[in-house]
């Protein structure tokens, strides 16, 4: 009997979540660094955008093998967005959320895992009680802000990285409210990077083949021609994934 070589490894297909627009600078660096991980690390992947309005629908990004929530609040559906991150929580798909992503992440886990119906976001919903609030305004906005953050000792974020410390970009406005930071932490959500003053700059999720949100933005890192590391490994994890 003649064995059969396998065939072909399907190509990896990435849900681009967000509202793409010109004017978000996220939206134009990624697809170069797409192109990038191909060019330079070989790691091929298929990108497709889904707006927030899509992907509230069921199933919306279930059958992709990762999932990016980008910047560009606030969302034209908050709905959509938190949709977005609890499939991917739920059935272990890859996920990767960055500034406005990382800000959802954390509502998303607060109403569906913490049992936080009320968690809210100060964009989004500014007369919410700020007993509520899970994001807040910053009181320092760090639009255009460039700062370390420290990787916390065997963390993927540490691992992915290959350092105890990194300096990255934001372009944001919100940020986690320290008042329900505990509560996450004891619902399972790993606080795996903090700026220089210690706030809460990456999250993560242990268990998940691979969660990772970011309040900066590891995609505006560099002039474009090279991925992040945490994009770079946030491919990878797509790639093992159809493996």
């Amino acid at each position: 009997m003649t064995e059969q070589s396998p065939g072909p490894a399907r190509t990896p297909r990435i849900a681009l979540v967000g509202d793409r627009s010109p004017a978000v600078t996220s939206h134009a660096r990624v697809p170069r660094l797409l192109d990038a991980l191909a060019d330079r690390d070989g790691l091929v992947v298929d990108a497709y955008w889904v707006g927030t309005e899509d992907a509230v629908e069921p199933g919306a990004v279930a059958g992709f093998d990762g999932v990016w929530l980008l910047p560009g609040s606030p969302y034209r559906s908050e709905a959509g967005a938190l949709a977005a991150v609890r499939t991917a929580r739920e059935r272990g798909i890859p996920f990767l959320a960055t500034c406005a992503g990382f800000q959802h992440t954390l509502l998303e886990y607060a109403r569906h895992v913490c049992g936080l119906p009320a968690a809210a976001h100060a964009e989004t919903d500014p007369d919410a009680d700020p007993d509520d609030l899970v994001i807040a305004r910053l009181a320092c906005a760090l639009a255009g802000h460039e700062g370390v953050v420290r990787l916390a000792p065997g963390s993927l974020a540490e691992r992915v990285t290959g350092a105890e410390r990194s300096v990255e970009r934001y372009q944001c406005v919100y940020g986690p409210a320290g008042r329900h930071l505990e509560t996450l932490r004891a619902h399972g959500l790993r606080f795996s990077g903090e700026d220089e003053a210690g706030e809460v700059r990456i999250v993560e999720l242990p268990g998940h083949p691979f969660f990772l949100a970011t309040l900066f933005q590891p995609e505006l890192a560099g002039d474009g021609t090279r991925a992040h590391p945490m994009v770079r490994a946030f491919a990878a994890a797509t790639a093992r994934r159809v493996r």
